[in-house]
């Protein structure tokens, strides 16, 4: 019986190995086929921000992006884990501008900006934070847009039972090929609805959502949307020299990748991204700790897990070649740990290897 979570990622000091996280992770074809597993494939996790492609499907899918004019670069921020950058407020300003909303109708609460810069901006003039600093302003500026398109309540859009959320739920389901009341439900730090399921069942809506060739025509197209939107403005999705953006500009569109809080990490490969015929793959792990975020000496904030991890499956699996990992190599996958004085003292690297199913 294959154990829930297996040893992933571990940190060293000296010749000892001094911490270990653990995780599991599945890999599977269009056909839910799973290719690839390590720990147990059928680990059932939330995938916080991992789902924000899902959540703006249905918008897109009813012609919202039409409806209200949005370029590539505010679908690819109504996917986004934004760090709260100018460019992520001025967009979401400008974007609520086209569609007739207001700031002060996103339900989504306020926290600090992950940017170093506007961090320092923040505690420097003493700005107080509001709802479009939150890193899910976009998604929730588009579910509202979703709202208003279809003269729908925009007070309750964030309540289970109204119309855009059950939409979301059906796409979601549907897309990861699981029934609707088998989705485990939640509520996300932004107040939103979330969803849990087997990694196998998230990988497969990963591989779907960029390899949509099969799926009725309407849906396609919307995936087509997000996804060429997500890697053409990968900065918009996360932020200039976050792993997500970095990973999806030297992917030159060929890789998607959507973090998640508490450790959860979805990839998906497009056609042709390991060799010309190849057809779409989904990929989805969960790191058991959560891998908390770590803040560095410049403000900025970084996961020493999941990047790393992520740049050794893509190794395994051969999508990405010598000359793209030496251009992520601050992510690692192998990195040195040093101490105050820049000593090396030991290093963190990957620990599995994965498994052919």
């Amino acid at each position: 019986m294959t154990e829930r979570f297996l040893p992933l990622f571990e940190v060293t000091r000296g010749n000892i190995v001094e911490s270990i996280h653990y995780g599991a992770i599945a890999i599977v074809d269009l056909n839910q086929k799973l290719l690839y597993s390590y720990g147990d494939p059928q680990t059932v996790a939330f995938l916080r921000s991992s789902a924000k492609p899902f959540q703006v499907l249905p918008f897109v899918e009813r012609g919202g992006v039409e409806h209200f004019g949005f370029m590539p670069k505010e679908l690819a921020l109504s996917c986004a884990s934004h760090e709260t950058a100018q460019i992520h407020l001025d967009a979401v300003r400008a974007l609520q501008k086209k569609i007739g909303i207001k700031e002060s109708d996103l339900q989504c609460g306020v926290h600090l900006p992950g940017d170093p810069e506007m961090l320092k901006k923040v505690i420097v003039e003493n700005i107080t934070p509001t709802a479009n600093f939150n890193n899910c302003s976009g998604k929730h500026t588009a579910m509202l847009a979703h709202a208003k398109m279809r003269g729908l309540p925009l007070e309750t859009y964030l309540e289970r039972d109204h119309p855009i959320q059950q939409d979301i739920l059906t796409a979601f389901a549907e897309m990861c090929g699981i029934e609707r009341d088998q989705v485990e439900l939640g509520t996300d730090g932004c107040s939103a609805p979330n969803f849990a399921v087997p990694l196998l069942n998230a990988a497969l809506g990963f591989a779907r959502l960029c390899d949509p060739a099969s799926l009725p025509k309407a849906r396609a197209d919307a995936c087509r949307k997000i996804t060429s939107a997500m890697t053409s403005h990968s900065e918009m999705v996360s932020g200039f020299g976050e792993f997500d953006c970095e990973l999806m500009k030297v992917g030159k569109g060929k890789i998607l990748t959507k973090r998640g809080a508490e450790g959860f990490q979805a990839i998906g490969l497009l056609p042709g991204a390991l060799k010309a015929d190849s057809r779409g793959i989904g990929i989805a792990f969960k790191v058991s700790d959560g891998d908390a975020g770590r803040m560095g000496e410049d403000l900025s904030t970084y996961n020493r897990v999941r990047p790393a991890v992520t740049l050794e499956i893509l190794r395994q699996l051969g999508a990405l070649n010598d000359s793209q990992l030496k251009q992520l190599a601050e992510f690692g996958p192998t990195l040195p740990i040093k101490n105050h004085r820049e000593i090396v003292v030991g290093e963190s690297r990957p620990a599995f290897k994965l498994v052919k199913a």
